[in-house]
């Protein structure tokens, strides 16, 4: 009977070293892969380029492997205790560094059954992860693989870490972004939020649709050249349904992943605002025949359209705002954002926790600009699947610069500001394909 050899990896970038240990791997029996998905993939590195079908499918027919079977944690121990493989075979780079603890798991798992450990010598100046950051930046995305990765995140994270961006630098800096984390994961954002808002700020404009989409698309296009992440549109109200339908369109056919329109008519006024202006609601007729309109305009599975409720903002009652929610999904809405001014957030938990007795798996999406002392742990709890942090990264522009400008005026020369300002050379690292 032959011998079972275990091999774990993740097959997004297929390169001479992988190549050369699934050769060694051979050797001794007949190779299983074990591919991580993008569940064990996700809290450690970005999300892979291609799916784990797509990388599945390219796996299944290198020479040498017998099988493909999928390894849904980081860490090797469910597997190996499920196939009890004679032999594990991995590079040897995993003595140091954040994979240690897994290798001490997998010898002591290993020494169960008396199966063997082989360490092959990892291949110089190959890096899987910097090879594909260094690939995407230089021929970034597609549309077509930006428009899938929302739902693909969806379904591998129970919550998602979404970021204002308003420019092509702001969208760098998300995409880019992280930080070490608890057990050895890491920490970044998910995904970007061209918000109508900061747009429009952005413009020295105010935040009543007068940015047209055309203008809102040559900025945006500035984000989408230089990163890989998927995009959330703030869509403000849609404007009408047949006009709706052609927005639809556009941002699909560039990669955008979700628009968000909001059940509001007329003249917009901005939500934080909540009671102070007049705020609109359109009749449930009226938004879900939008919302109708917009799904058939749709070419792609993929693509989400996503109801803003703003009940609580225009003062209405928790359950006005469920019934708006409930007849938006029954109108073809793939998800749901409930927005509210209220800084305590009890409205939104007892909105949540309703809405999810009736609807356990549609998106739920929240804003919390005002209720900012809640962490997204709790959020998790009510039901939450997305966090946006909508407008941060230009709030915390504005006074860097303004001060920057105080410092020159008031000093009649910039060296006193160069401790509030990164390096020139630095702002120009930032850029890919800049040196």
């Amino acid at each position: 009977m032959s011998k079972k050899v275990y091999l774990g990896m993740i097959g997004d970038v297929i390169h001479p070293g992988l190549i050369n240990i699934i050769n060694e791997g051979a050797k001794y029996g007949d190779l299983i892969v074990g591919l991580y998905t993008d569940q064990a993939i996700i809290p450690y590195k970005k999300l892979p380029y291609l799916s784990y079908e797509q990388r599945k499918k390219i796996i299944e027919n290198i020479k040498g492997v017998s099988e493909v079977v999928a390894q849904n944690e980081w860490s090797y121990t469910p597997n190996l205790q499920r196939i009890k493989p004679d032999f594990m075979i991995h590079g040897d780079n995993w003595k140091q560094g954040a994979d240690e603890k897994f290798r001490t798991e997998a010898f002591e798992i290993m020494q169960q059954w008396g199966g063997k450990i082989i360490e092959i010598p990892y291949t110089k100046g190959i890096d899987q992860t910097s090879m594909l950051d260094d690939a995407t930046q230089c021929i970034g995305t597609t549309p077509e693989i930006r428009l899938k990765s929302l739902r693909r995140l969806l379904q591998t994270k129970k919550l998602l870490r979404f970021m204002e961006v308003h420019s092509g630098i702001s969208g760098l800096i998300v995409e880019n972004i992280e930080i070490p984390a608890e057990n050895n994961t890491v920490a970044r954002f998910d995904g970007m939020w061209s918000s109508s808002l900061t747009d429009s700020a952005d413009k020295g404009k105010p935040d009543i649709e007068a940015v047209d989409l055309t203008n809102r698309m040559q900025g945006l296009t500035n984000i989408l050249e230089c990163t890989t992440k998927p995009i959330i549109f703030d869509g403000d109200t849609g404007g009408i349904a047949e006009h709706f339908a052609f927005t639809v369109r556009t941002l699909e056919r560039n990669g955008i992943s979700a628009v968000i329109i909001e059940d509001k008519t007329g003249l917009k006024k901005n939500s934080l605002f909540g009671t102070e202006v007049k705020q609109e609601l359109a009749t449930k007729q009226d938004f879900c025949n939008k919302i109708i309109t917009g799904k058939k305009a749709q070419i792609t599975q993929d693509f989400m359209i996503i109801a803003r409720i703003e009940e609580l903002i225009a003062g209405k009652t928790i359950q006005d705002a469920l019934e708006m929610a409930f007849a938006s999904v029954e109108a073809g809405a793939d998800g749901i954002m409930i927005h509210s001014k209220e800084k305590h957030g009890n409205d939104i938990k007892e909105f949540c926790q309703k809405f999810r007795t009736k609807y356990s798996e549609i998106p739920l999406i929240l804003v919390p600009t005002t209720y900012n002392h809640i962490r997204e742990d709790e959020f998790q709890t009510w039901g939450a699947n997305i966090i946006i942090y909508a407008n941060h990264l230009l709030r915390a522009a504005y006074p860097a610069m303004v001060n920057c400008a105080k410092s020159i005026l008031k000093n009649s020369r910039s060296l006193e500001a160069d401790e509030i300002c990164m390096p020139i050379k630095n702002v120009i690292e930032l850029i890919p394909g800049a040196k």
